[in-house]
């Protein structure tokens, strides 16, 4: 059982693009914590805000991005508040990264081995030796032949780039890793494979994780919790079964219809229709309700109101009391099909 004690607690961030459109607010008032040893699934159409998130917390944005407001507590240290250096001191040490794609973070001119010594010497203060020794066990755990790390990028397939990708994560013993879609670029034999990986490694080493995906069944094989996003805010959240099996707002069930069930033969995938909402625009009232099937009149004038369940899970929906009745609905296609 993890401890509920979390190790990242986000309450009520906010960030902002500046754009030739105007000023772009990607995320928009969004909490949620990160329990220790334990793995949260960030999912979410593309443009949800997601990545941002994910590099919100590294306090890696683009030049155009600043965070608008909220705090980012990593074991209680507000990284918002702090100075500039208690996030540079973070990165590696407490908080790493995997990218989506391993061969754009790997120089393809140095060897594999002289990547993960550097960040072992001069992010973890280790000797060439101990750094050469540590770069051997790190490929030994994530599946790779030691012998191997003296080759370059482009003579590793990419599911072996993936998994070294992992092994730089992994480097200074971080207590929290976000990936940020970390199969996405692979097949789906591959794709197995490293969610094997990032499983038995989180297992083995109690780590703490953020997976940042919009594929709902990689949630479903890895997740513990799992928080929905859309259009810049989080919809629903809580564990990962509840989730999944009861949702309580409508986008969860649109996406879990877009999941396929491989004990029902007779499943039809459901697409939602529509797409989100221009984020550079002013918007009222629920942002899914433009292509949310139970709508009602107050959806397109009030923002919804976050309610929690006993459970902890929590939603956003002016018709949550009527989830089981909305949920039946909503296995039907008829439902989301609309007038052409």
């Amino acid at each position: 059982m993890a401890d509920q004690q979390p190790v990242l607690e986000i309450r009520d961030l906010s960030v902002e693009y500046r754009t030739a459109r105007g000023v772009v607010r990607a995320v928009d008032g969004i909490s949620f914590s990160v329990p220790k040893g334990a793995i949260l699934g960030l999912v979410g159409e593309s443009g949800c805000g997601k990545t941002t998130v994910a590099r919100s917390i590294t306090g890696v944005l683009h030049q155009s991005a600043r965070i608008a407001g909220g705090e980012l507590l990593l074991h209680g240290r507000d990284l918002v508040s702090g100075p500039p250096k208690a996030w540079l001191d973070a990165r590696w040490r407490e908080i790493s990264f995997v990218p989506q794609s391993a061969m754009n973070s790997l120089d393809p001119v140095y060897r594999i081995g002289s990547q993960i010594e550097e960040v072992l010497v001069h992010r973890g203060g280790k000797t060439r030796a101990e750094a050469r020794a540590r770069a051997s066990a790190l490929f030994e755990m994530v599946g790779l032949n030691p012998g191997r790390l003296d080759e370059y990028p482009h003579q590793f397939s990419g599911g072996m780039r993936q998994r070294v990708a992992i092994a730089l994560a992994l480097a200074l013993n971080p207590s929290l890793v976000i990936a940020d879609e970390p199969v996405t670029a692979l097949d789906v034999i591959v794709q197995r494979q490293i969610l094997d990986v990032i499983r038995d490694l989180q297992q083995r080493l109690s780590l703490s994780m953020i997976l940042v995906t919009h594929d709902i069944s990689v949630v479903a094989y890895l997740c513990d919790q799992v928080v929905v996003m859309y259009a810049g805010r989080v919809v629903e959240s809580g564990s990962t079964r509840e989730v999944l099996e009861q949702p309580r707002h409508p986008y969860t069930m649109g996406l879990t219809n877009a999941f396929p069930d491989l004990e029902s033969a007779a499943h039809e995938l459901v697409p939602i229709d529509g797409s989100p909402p221009d984020l550079s625009q002013p918007l009222v009232g629920c942002r899914f309700q433009p292509r949310c099937p139970f709508s009602l009149p107050v959806c397109s004038s009030d923002d919804p109101r976050t309610e929690v369940a006993e459970t902890g899970a929590r939603f956003a929906c002016h018709r949550h009391a009527e989830s089981d009745l909305l949920r039946r609905h909503s296995r039907d296609i008829a439902t989301w099909q609309r007038p052409q």
